[in-house]
């Protein structure tokens, strides 16, 4: 697995590296940058499972992008971002009609949600096609993400170590007492959006994006509790870039 993951790595590396030193097309030679933010509906994949529904954080960060080439009707760039992001998990704790489990203690429907706080890197190669100097474009783009955990912060209604067990459908407790072990986080991301020009006004982009973890935020040896527990993200993302190098029109 983990050298199918260097591989898969390697291969968007490379074609990242192709885009910038492109020669086939018309030549471009754009630069633009800016910044976006947007909000970001999260979960971890753990197994044993972890009954959840979708934990919501916000991002926010610098953006910036090259266009390299127009192949044929194809606006190729390479584009990456510099993010502050909230992703985590929140746990959907009912019993097995779906009914909320109540509390003893509190006699609430018991809550508990985890807020992981990482500064993120995506990379990505960037297609587009539609209006250069002013109107429409539709985009496609993918590419690795890479992150470091800056912080971790969780809530609970109840007391975890008096959790009510005997009515849960699901019983997998042991994430409430483990802290994240791999502060490094890597996956691949991709999207789809439209970016709006203006001359002189700049780009305005919308773009929904999802991103999945090739790596995992606890152990994942045998003798680890779970054997995989990788993020992932859909991302909702508004981002404004304006132009610092543009190539003349012919």
């Amino acid at each position: 697995m983990q050298k199918r993951v260097v591989l898969y790595l390697i291969i968007l590396a490379t074609f990242l590296s192709s885009l910038a030193n492109a020669q086939i097309g018309e030549h471009r030679n754009d630069l633009q940058i800016g910044g976006g933010a947007g909000y970001v509906f999260s979960n971890i994949g753990f197994t044993p499972k972890v009954t959840q529904s979708m934990h919501g954080g916000f991002t926010a960060g610098i953006a910036t992008k090259y266009v390299c080439e127009k192949y044929f009707n194809t606006i190729c760039s390479v584009y990456g971002e510099l993010n502050l992001t909230q992703a985590g998990w929140k746990e959907d704790i009912i019993t097995a009609d779906d009914h909320p489990v109540i509390n003893p203690q509190t006699g609430l429907a018991e809550t508990y949600s985890r807020t992981l706080t990482y500064i993120q890197l995506p990379v990505f190669a960037h297609l587009a096609w539609g209006k250069e100097q002013r109107g429409m474009q539709f985009f496609f783009q993918a590419g690795p993400q890479f992150g470091y955990l800056l912080s971790e912060s969780s809530k609970a209604n109840f007391d975890i170590e008096k959790a009510n067990l005997d009515d849960r459908s699901n019983k997998t407790v042991a994430q409430y007492n483990m802290k994240v072990e791999n502060n490094f986080d890597y996956g691949i991301a991709a999207g789809l959006g439209i970016e709006y020009t203006l001359p002189h006004a700049g780009h305005f982009i919308i773009e929904g994006r999802y991103y999945y973890g090739l790596g995992n935020i606890y152990g994942d040896s045998k003798r680890d509790y779970f054997s995989k527990s990788n993020n992932n993200n859909i991302v909702v993302r508004f981002t404004y870039l304006f132009d610092i190098v543009k190539t003349k029109k012919q």
